[in-house]
């Protein structure tokens, strides 16, 4: 078992690096200045233009749709165990992804498209997409049900003749606050009476339908994440024609356990660039500030904890990439352990170096003054985004059982 990156790939990583280094890391305190005047101007909810004109030289430089497995359409694409230490990379400055054309949910909803999508379904939606044209949001989870577990979901999906009509809720819809999303992908049920996997069905639904009302912005612990937003949706006699739903009726939960897959695999390795980050502020403030005549630094209780930190990153990274091998070796279903083990662990390690890392900085830690109190927000919400840390772990216990009851019936 190796996952020491080959030639290739280390070198995609040294040149992504340098990009960082030439417009990323450069850009950050611009981008942070520039969110915070349109937030003062009363108008947060529009694109970056420091991102919009940084993916100009992403695309000029070849570093565009590299999420997206090898294909006609991204001949530049790279397998799972390729992309992950790139997408590590991008995890360290968390709007980065977006100037790649790499983030969520636009990467999920593209792989979606790539897979299922009819031939006019990708023309219509996944050109401008892939293209960085349209933005789009990804619409699953519901207010008044239990989302984790997906045969709860509510939402209408009813065939009217040529078309259909979706009456339901959603929120937590990331994306949709973007005003250049354009497309939402919804998920609910077609036949409430067939099997509980098969009553789903998946639906491409324009933005500007009538009948589809965004209520609010959703903030997750006080941040809305504009101009990208988890935004509360009414959809209200939303009527689509019957070619916008993807690969057919009942297929919503097939295609779901499909797309989250491979966004597994990216949140996951985000997450270690951004644990790789507070480790390093961690590290930085503790060099520097005094306290009872010494430094931090010189306390055996700071000693311990980034040591652990270190093992934690090492052993996420290396949970991630065999998960990220064995999709690449095995296929999604295959890999049902890995991807659900590294879901778990990933996040609650970076939680809890990020939380190291805020203690380290004392009162400061919390503030907007460092980039910590949203890194927290965002680390912790991603224990719960694609499925919570229950459902995973009841998945990895329910294959281990299997595992040794098989053992003992031979």
């Amino acid at each position: 078992m190796d996952f020491s990156y080959s030639p290739r790939v280390d070198t995609l990583r040294r040149e992504l690096g340098e990009f960082f280094d030439a417009y990323i890391y450069p850009n950050e305190a611009a981008h942070a200045a520039e969110a915070r005047a349109q937030r003062e101007a009363g108008n947060p909810w529009q694109p970056s233009a420091i991102v919009e004109s940084l993916k100009r030289e992403a695309r000029e430089a070849g570093w565009w749709n590299l999420f997206l497995p090898r294909s006609a359409r991204a001949p530049q694409g790279l397998s799972n165990l390729e992309y992950a230490p790139l997408c590590e990379i991008m995890g360290r400055v968390p709007w980065s992804a977006e100037v790649f054309n790499c983030s969520a949910p636009d990467t999920g909803n593209m792989e979606v498209l790539e897979r299922y999508g009819s031939a006019e379904q990708q023309q219509r939606w996944l050109e401008p997409l892939l293209a960085g044209t349209i933005r789009s949001a990804f619409l699953m989870t519901e207010p008044d049900v239990a989302s984790s577990d997906a045969t709860n979901i509510e939402c209408s999906i009813r065939r009217d003749g040529d078309a259909y009509v979706v009456n339901g809720r959603k929120w937590f819809s990331s994306g949709a606050g973007d005003p250049r999303c354009a497309v939402y992908i919804v998920m609910g049920k077609t036949d409430p009476d067939a099997p509980a996997h098969r009553q789903q069905s998946m639906l491409l639904v324009p933005a500007d339908s009538p009948g589809l009302r965004v209520r609010r912005p959703v903030t997750v612990f006080g941040y809305d994440d504009a101009p990208h937003g988890h935004m509360d949706i009414d959809l209200v006699d939303v009527r689509v024609p019957a070619a916008n739903v993807i690969l057919g009726e009942g297929r919503g939960f097939e295609i779901a356990q499909g797309r989250l897959g491979p966004g597994r695999i990216h949140h996951c390795m985000r997450s270690i660039g951004l644990a790789e980050v507070a480790l390093e502020l961690l590290c930085r403030r503790v060099s520097t500030r005094v306290a009872f005549g010494r430094p931090l630094a010189e306390y055996s209780i700071w000693h311990e904890r980034i040591a652990e930190a270190r093992c934690l990153i090492e052993q996420a990274r290396l949970l991630t990439l065999k998960a990220a091998d064995a999709m690449d070796k095995a296929g999604n279903k295959a890999a049902r352990a890995e991807i659900a083990m590294i879901k778990v662990v990933a996040p609650n390690m970076a939680v809890q170096i990020i939380d190291w890392a805020i203690q380290a900085h004392g009162a400061a830690g919390v503030s907007g003054d460092f980039p910590l109190a949203a890194a927290y927000a965002g680390a912790r919400s991603l224990r719960l985004a694609d499925g919570p840390d229950e459902v995973h772990r009841a998945t990895i216990a329910k294959l281990e059982l299997a595992r040794h009851a098989a053992k003992a019936a031979a």
